[in-house]
């Protein structure tokens, strides 16, 4: 069980490495890949280490599996190449998420649907990952009709420049600005470019690809994503909507009982979901859920994240989990 990882030296490439060891992945041989510069470098994973290897190298490998954590871009030229020789693809970028032939998936909710042809599978944007995990058991229980959200990103989600220059914001240093403004003391509300509609990507990513997910176009949903001086962890602020009426009690039942979802509600005891407490662990957790008394129907939570674990990684892994335990490789 060949396993090639696509961005090995990036922050979600070694956090992918992290996770395959952890999780005692099957795997045999590790193929890292990144840019050329890094050829020859050596990476670890499991004790052993393993050199840095071209994409050429990677796809002459024919591994049965490949994990790519680099840009659209690179996915959009390399993935097919690798698929042409019978790998299967996981990719951790927008490159594939809304095109049509493709699956998206979240392991928990739509993993079923995946079979040996599907050779490139889309791994869902971070905030979308965890916003569904909670969206998912409502919907399938009371029928979503209207999700309003609010993000409060860290900057790993930016990758490791954002984080170099938050770092250097707070130690008062000159540095490269990857934000248009300062991040540390401050809340940008903006995550990517802006479309037409003044809209930006992630905002729309959040709008369309549960409905992918959830294979369910039915309810409608809004979404202002905003970056925060954070270094770890993606939060949102939920207004959910349901067409059907329920019993707080029960629903917060269902959410303790959903796998992946960790549920801490205990305001009294000020217990409630952040990414402080959220970093380096792989569930989802939810929190200071209420109801909206502003309309009915309708509810309030709080859902936290590690975007680079099941925000991301840990999510692709676990996808390669479900096609090795079901022989679709």
């Amino acid at each position: 069980m060949k396993v090639a990882v696509v961005g090995a030296t990036g922050m979600v490439g070694q956090i992918m490495l992290k996770v395959l060891e952890e999780r005692n992945f099957p795997f045999t041989e590790i193929i890292p890949v990144a840019s050329e510069k890094s050829i020859g470098k050596k990476v670890k994973c499991k004790g052993k280490e393993y050199s840095i290897v071209s994409m050429k190298e990677a796809i002459a490998a024919q591994p049965e599996i490949a994990i790519f954590s680099a840009g659209g871009n690179t996915a959009l030229e390399y993935a097919p190449q690798f698929a042409e020789v019978g790998t299967t693809v996981i990719v951790n970028s927008s490159a594939w998420r809304m095109d049509p032939t493709k699956k998206l998936v979240v392991p928990e909710i739509n993993a079923f649907e995946l079979t040996k042809t599907d050779k490139i599978i889309a791994n869902p944007n971070c905030s979308t990952i965890q916003l569904v995990m909670v969206l998912h058991p409502l919907h399938q229980k009371y029928k979503l009709k209207r999700v309003i959200v609010s993000t409060y990103q860290s900057v790993t989600g930016t990758g490791k420049a954002a984080v170099d220059q938050l770092n250097a914001e707070i130690a008062g240093k000159e540095t490269e600005k990857v934000y248009p403004y300062e991040i540390f003391k401050n809340a940008l509300p903006q995550c990517d470019v802006f479309d037409e509609h003044d809209y930006t990507k992630e905002e729309l990513k959040l709008m369309r690809e549960p409905k992918k997910i959830m294979n369910d176009d039915s309810f409608n949903l809004t979404a202002t994503a905003v970056r925060v001086p954070v270094q770890g962890g993606h939060s949102e602020s939920v207004n959910i909507e349901l067409q059907n009426d329920f019993d707080l009690d029960e629903l917060k039942n269902i959410l303790s009982k959903t796998p992946g979802v960790v549920v801490l509600d205990d305001v009294k005891n000020k217990i409630y979901p952040m990414p402080l407490y959220s970093e380096g662990k792989d569930e989802v957790f939810v929190g200071r859920i209420r109801r909206d008394i502003s309309q009915p129907k309708t509810l309030n939570c709080w859902i936290v994240a590690d975007n680079l674990r099941k925000g991301a990684a840990t999510n692709a892994v676990q996808i390669a989990e479900y096609l090795v335990e079901n022989n679709l490789i």
